[in-house]
């Protein structure tokens, strides 16, 4: 125990090695959804279910265990809503990229990021791009999440003349849809570890009993990897049509994890005095390493969970929640049949839920400032209307630049958004 303690600093932080498990604990069960959400995602993109459940369990656990063991923070990692979304619907379905191209993309983003992190010119790189535009990025696949759920539970449906109009409320599937995110909502008003877990798991019992799902068990030995496992096309990725797709998975990650570690580390109060996070490379090397393990095992970006903050809120503050969160990945393993039975509509609420915290940071915009509310609006309405978050973070850039340039504001661009802007408007226009 002294060891542990010793290792992870314990000593001197107002916590003990019980408080930190607990606190991992707490962290896993606000993110388990995970392990429902994201094989049912990827499984549209023609992937095996069991192998991508396999690949969630171990890329979020390697994650965990690297972060937790080698950055040493209470931040949890696993593959991450939104580019699940973007790399199943955008990318395969969208763009008719096979599934082996699209993780040779993550791959190749994820390298990137490990390079940016090696080198240490992400911090460059986080403040070339404006503050609105990231905000932007985020509430944009909030949208892109939401009309993504909606679709999948029925509650839209496609229509002739409007393209999309309301389905039939009256079947099942939009039913429990709602109710799983009524559920997850009084939930999380209640403070109610594994809200959004339970709201699933509820509508998946319900659908059992009344006969639309068949119960095929809770426990067994974990599926084969081997459907997944290095099948990644990393030559079919450096297509030139993938530049886009690649800096969009690269962009989203590396503003999400940034977020998440500032989130994270000032709950904990574990900031440097300067304001600064402790180990910061560290941590983004394990974000990074984490994407690049992910799709060596096949599944989409791995990456730093905001749920972490409820671990910290429950006095985590080392490395030992990380471990912890990563040790209960690996248990996951033997509830393939759980996860296997979840049917869409009982991840659809919970995708809804995500997409109302991803809309959160519109409250940060400057809706005064029509060069910064422009671009924002822009990102936010093309990202779900094009079903793409690589057109939407596109569009978003030249808008940007477009209104920046034509009302006289050009100190306002920088270096980096002017190459962007100028290879995507090349990329609009050329391809």
């Amino acid at each position: 125990m002294n060891a542990i303690e010793r290792y992870f600093g314990i000593n001197g932080t107002n916590t003990t090695i019980k408080t930190e498990i607990m606190a991992g604990i707490t962290t896993f069960l606000t993110m388990a959804y995970i392990i429902f959400v994201n094989p049912t995602i990827l499984a549209d993109a023609g992937m095996d279910q069991g192998a991508v459940f396999v690949a969630t369990c171990l890329a979020a656990a390697i994650g965990c265990f690297i972060m937790g063991l080698y950055a040493r923070l209470p931040v949890a990692l696993a593959p991450g809503m939104g580019l699940n979304a973007f790399f199943t619907y955008g990318v395969v379905l969208g763009m008719g990229y096979s599934w082996q191209t699209a993780l040779g993309a993550v791959f190749l983003s994820g390298c990137i990021f490990l390079s940016l992190s090696l080198f240490n010119i992400r911090k460059w790189v986080i403040n070339a791009i404006p503050n609105s535009l990231k905000q932007g990025i985020v509430a944009g696949i909030g949208a892109f999440l939401a009309f993504i759920a909606l679709k999948s539970a029925g509650i839209i449906v496609a229509q002739d003349s409007t393209f999309v109009t309301l389905g039939d409320l009256k079947d099942f599937s939009p039913i429990m849809a709602a109710i799983g995110f009524f559920v997850i909502i009084g939930l999380v008003h209640k403070n109610v570890p594994g809200a959004v877990t339970i709201g699933i798991l509820l509508v998946t019992v319900v659908s059992i009993i009344a006969g639309y799902t068949p119960f095929s068990g809770v426990v067994s030995l974990p599926p084969s990897v081997a459907p997944t496992f290095m099948q990644l096309d990393i030559a079919g990725a450096l297509d030139v049509g993938m530049i886009s797709v690649i800096f969009a998975f690269l962009f989203v990650d590396l503003f999400d994890t940034s977020g998440t570690l500032i989130a994270v580390t000032k709950k904990a109060g574990i900031t440097n005095p300067d304001g600064s996070i402790p180990n910061l490379n560290k941590a983004l090397l394990a974000d990074s390493s984490a994407t690049v393990v992910g799709t060596v095992l096949g599944t989409s970006s791995t990456t730093s969970f905001v749920e972490s903050t409820a671990g910290v809120a429950a006095g985590g503050r080392t490395g030992l929640v990380a471990v912890t969160v990563g040790l209960l990945f690996l248990l996951s393993l033997f509830f393939a049949p759980l996860a296997g039975m979840i049917p869409a509509y009982a991840t659809a609420g919970a995708i809804f839920y995500v997409s109302v915290l991803m809309l959160f940071t519109l409250k940060d915009i400057d809706w005064e400032d029509l060069t910064e509310a422009a671009p924002v609006a822009v990102v936010l309405l093309m990202t779900p209307l094009t079903y793409s978050i690589a057109d939407g973070i596109s569009l978003g850039f030249i808008t940007y630049t477009a209104v920046k340039l034509l009302t006289g504001k050009f100190e306002q661009i920088t270096p980096a958004i002017w190459i962007l802007s100028i290879i995507l408007l090349a990329k609009i226009i050329f391809m």
